[in-house]
């Protein structure tokens, strides 16, 4: 087998951590202070192509094969400081763009991916709701069919993108009387839809650069040809996109991986304690090595989704392992690196202390580690 980047996707790498390091992340720091999105960086990132790189060259897009998605999602993060922003962008792409290109009628995908590609249009994903997370078949919000449109009607909560999003799909229940998985249905709703509120901002203690807010919708009608896909068809959805959102967007987490893993070793190098590097004690160069480790397994289970994605195979038991496997790989350097850094890696003017709460989230966002085993226990045969 054969693991190495050709020489196309090696080129693309370079002249995206290029731009990412020379053009993004220099406000990362007042960004997460102020809890501010960076509206410059997006549109820089619009520019340079970010947010058409998966999809079709007719709508404006790059049309990059899958395995090159994850190689420039992964050097985007590792290039960007500011993971808020790179979260917007992953979240943006793969939580909302993705349902539209994948399931869209034609109309649809003319109508909607050329804002979205361009940057003029930002994305949310509306699935959560107060009272429901992981358990997506219980969502209460409604949407009921009358004269040819629904009229819109419930509450979705933690919405990444919310405050500044211009475009919504939103999962609700149009069909209460079938089976579970048939219940729910998928809409495209422009944020400008009168009835659609942000009813208020929802502060986090890390990825700040991503707004997130509660999003109500009232009476809200929407034309029948805005629903995506086919009216039950809600679920089947969700979960085909999911192998997107837990497999592509945690390239960001193999990017920072990289990045927390170099910090740690240039401090490691330079730091000087009892006379030598502090790197020449094992109580720092075995963390350290341990961070290899974890770039290099997630990095390979990273590809290996995104291979499979490009031989057109299903890869939801990969995704699941790789969303748990970085997402909580993450967590682990990045502690030991604010351990590394000692008060430097504490203190707020040093990026280390936000890689650990940035890092946080990745537990948590597109299923939770134990909803990730759950999927993985299940796939494998486990009986429920």
């Amino acid at each position: 087998m054969d693991f190495a980047l050709n020489e196309d996707q090696r080129r693309l790498r370079t002249e995206i951590i290029e731009f990412a390091q020379a053009r993004l992340g220099e406000q990362a720091g007042a960004n997460d202070r102020e809890a501010r999105f960076d509206r410059a960086g997006w549109d820089e990132c619009a520019r340079f192509g970010v947010l058409g790189w998966p999809f079709p060259a007719e709508y404006g897009g790059a049309g990059l094969d899958p395995l090159s998605c994850v190689v420039a999602f992964e050097a985007l993060a590792y290039g960007c400081a500011d993971n808020g922003l790179v979260f917007a962008i992953n979240n943006h792409v793969w939580a909302c763009a993705v349902y539209i290109a994948e399931h869209g009628t034609p109309q649809q995908r003319k109508q909607f991916l050329p804002g979205l590609i361009d940057g003029s249009t930002i994305g949310a994903h509306a699935l959560t709701e107060p009272d429901v997370g992981s358990d997506a078949l219980s969502v209460t919000t409604r949407a009921v069919e009358e004269n040819g449109q629904y009229l819109l009607t419930g509450t979705k909560c933690f919405i990444s993108n919310a405050p500044v999003a211009d475009l919504f799909v939103v999962f609700a229940v149009t069909e209460p009387d079938a089976a579970p998985q048939g219940r729910l249905s998928a809409f495209i709703v422009p944020a400008s839809t009168p009835g659609v509120r942000v009813v208020r901002e929802i502060g986090k203690a890390g990825l700040r650069g991503t707004p997130m807010g509660e999003v109500r919708f009232e009476d809200c009608v929407i034309p029948e040809d805005y629903l995506l896909g086919a009216a039950g068809g809600g679920y089947r959805l969700f979960t085909s996109a999911m192998e997107y959102e837990r497999g592509f967007m945690f390239a960001a987490q193999v990017g920072a991986l990289q990045r927390v893993m170099e910090r740690s070793v240039a401090h490691a190098s330079a730091r000087r304690q009892f006379g030598r590097p502090i790197a020449a004690f094992q109580g720092v160069s075995h963390p350290i090595a341990d961070m290899r480790v974890r770039l290099e397994l997630a990095r390979l289970l990273l590809y290996k989704v995104g291979w499979l994605k490009r031989e057109g195979r299903m890869a939801m038991l990969e995704a699941a392992m790789l969303k748990l496997y970085a997402s909580e790989g993450l967590v682990d350097s990045a502690l030991a690196a604010l351990q590394i850094h000692g008060a430097r890696g504490y203190v707020e003017d040093q990026p280390i202390e936000r890689e650990v709460r940035d890092a946080l989230a990745g537990t948590v966002y597109g299923g939770t580690s134990e909803i990730q085993r759950n999927i993985i226990a299940s796939l494998i045969g486990l009986p429920a």
